[in-house]
């Protein structure tokens, strides 16, 4: 049993799969157990436990019965996906080249930790991720 799995509701489905079949290989090992570009459902797995799923937005609303409900709204992030990655730079042009967006540039962060490095980006549908190094 997985004890925790990040599930993203996308709405840019399809872009957001690409994305994450181009860089979460190289990045964690994960590979694609299920899953289209069509959608509504993805995920990878590394040693048969689930690292990230992808799930139609539109879809979980017609389960929840809430497609009357706006679909977002502006507001500062409320999650994160963070990933521990050898070489935070290396990552980060891996991600950009894959559709990404870049939120903060790679840069040393002292404060945080004894070499750790760090760099933020945005998911084709706009999910914030972290890329760190120490």
């Amino acid at each position: 049993m997985d004890a925790l799995y990040p599930r993203l509701l996308v709405t840019r489905f399809a872009e957001c799969f690409g994305f994450y079949r181009a860089v979460l290989p190289p990045l964690t090992g994960a590979v694609l157990v299920k899953g289209t570009p069509e959608g509504p459902y993805a995920n990878w797995d590394v040693d048969g436990q689930a690292v990230l799923v992808l799930y139609d937005r539109a879809a979980m609303a017609a389960t929840l019965g809430t497609t009357d409900l706006p679909a977002r709204t502006s507001a500062q992030d409320c999650a994160m996906l963070v990933f521990r990655v050898d070489d935070v730079d290396k990552a980060l042009a891996l991600c950009l080249a894959h559709g990404a967006t870049l939120a903060a540039p790679a840069t040393d962060r002292p404060e945080w930790g004894p070499n750790l490095r760090s760099a933020h980006l945005r998911d084709p549908d706009g999910h914030l991720i972290e890329l760190q190094s120490y």
